[in-house]
Parts: C-alpha cells; structure tokens; sequence
C-alpha cells in the first residue's frame, strides 16, 4: 500500500498519463524536484513505475506496439512531416534511412524522385525505394527484426560506416521536455547515431506526439542534429533549448488539419 499521498498522486499521474517528467510531477504537486525523487524512489523499488531519463514510466510503456499498429498511429502526421520532407531532398541526393515508421512514410514521398542513392537497414524502406526512377539502394546485413524488417548489430552499424551521405535521416521514440531524443530499444539508437555521424545534414524526423515524453535509453542530444522535422510548432521552452544549439526546426500541418 502506499504510505503517502502524494506518492498516491504521483501514480495516479502516471497511470493517466504513461509517463510523467520530474518537473511535470514537482509542478502539479507544488513541490521541488527533489521531494519529487524521494517519493518515487518507493515506488521504482516496488515494481510500479520505471525510472527513465528525467522522469518515470509505467513498466508497460516501455513496450512497443507491432510495428503495422505503429506505422498507422498519427498517420496524417507522418505523412505530413514526410511531404515536408521531400520538398527539401533534390534529384541524386544520398540519404541513409533508418526503418521507423515515420521513416518509412518519408520512402514513400521519395517515391517521384530520381537517382536517389539511399543506405538503409530496412527492408521495407528498400522496397519502396529500390525498384524506381534509377534510384541506388544498398542495404545492411545483421539480425533482422522480426517486426519491422530492420536489421541491427554490429554488421549493420559497420556497413553504414562506409559511407558518407548528404543526408542522415532518423526517427525516434519520443522528445523529453529537454529536448533530448529518446529510443524504447537501444539497437535503435545505436543505429542512429551512427548514420549521424555519416551525414552532412543530420535530421531527425518526428511527430509532435512524441514530444514532452521519455523512454528508455538516451539517443543524443540535440546539438547531434541539424534539422527538426514535425508537425507543428514545438512549445516555447523546446524552441529555446533547439535555439541555443542552432537546431533549425522545421513543420507543416497534418492533412487532417489542412
């Protein structure tokens, strides 16, 4: 049972919510952030919430949902953030892609461009992309992921290495209130910072649904990144942190909203 209030309040927070940031808690409850961490340091130690960066989750959370469920959450969004995208890649460009959901909308607004040469651990960004207009795929070897057709590992993360590219493109899980980009598994991070590190553009591309949220393992920062692509205007105190790193963030509107 729980032995104070505000520890009770503090899961009902997080039930609500998935996930629940240290100044989000400290806000609603009127208290520092470090009365905040004594009261969750019971409830990690019971099981009941996971301490993630700068804040805690429910342990379910932390689970992803099938890659085809994904793939259709925040569809208007994704394909938004892709058309948006697109407008900035030319004719011949080298992009490595990675297999996220957002990402695999972005193949598909690639479609009516030329002469791509495009690097990927997907399967199903190499689908859209490897039959059309002279385009170059080449694609990692690895542990292929039974969910989304991904490959992973070291083969994977050493194979992109080879390469230098215009363009980095990556998704993520979630944007904490901070501004750092966060992944549910760390071969997914892994692989990202990797392909950043191959581009002269580095942008990461997610819907505005994922901001102000955490998970489990610290991708990068956003001095990592060159470009932000969303949906919508990113709240005030984010734009600051983006600003202060010359992150140029970048949106169009959902299809749902136009």
């Amino acid at each position: 049972m729980l032995s104070t209030q505000r520890e009770s309040e503090i899961m009902r927070m997080v039930r609500a919510q998935k996930t629940c940031t240290i100044g989000e808690l400290a806000e609603a409850l009127d208290v520092s952030d470090e009365t905040i961490r004594r009261n969750i340091k019971p409830l990690i130690a019971e099981g009941l919430v996971l301490k993630v960066h700068g804040g805690i989750v429910l342990p379910t959370h932390l689970d992803e949902p099938p890659f085809q469920q994904r793939i259709l959450k925040n569809r208007e969004a994704k394909q938004a953030i892709a058309a948006h995208l697109s407008q900035l890649i030319k004719d011949g460009d080298t992009l490595i892609i990675d297999g996220g959901t957002t990402c695999v909308h972005v193949a598909h607004a690639l479609c009516q461009h030329n002469r791509l040469t495009v690097v990927t651990n997907s399967a199903e960004v190499a689908r859209i992309l490897a039959p059309r207009n002279d385009n170059k795929v080449f694609i990692t070897g690895g542990e292929l992921r039974p969910d989304d057709s991904s490959a992973f590992g070291e083969v994977a993360l050493a194979f992109i290495r080879q390469f230098r590219v215009r363009y980095a493109i990556v998704s993520v899980s979630c944007v904490t209130a901070d501004g750092a980009f966060m992944y549910s598994q760390l071969c997914d991070a892994e692989f990202s910072r990797a392909a950043l590190a191959q581009a002269e553009q580095r942008v990461v591309v997610a819907d505005l649904a994922k901001f102000g949220q955490s998970a489990l393992v610290t991708g990068f920062g956003p001095e990592s990144v060159d470009r932000l692509v969303t949906d919508g205007e990113p709240v005030p105190a984010l734009m600051q942190v983006f600003a202060q790193t010359d992150l140029e963030v970048s949106w169009a509107q959902s299809v749902i909203d136009q």
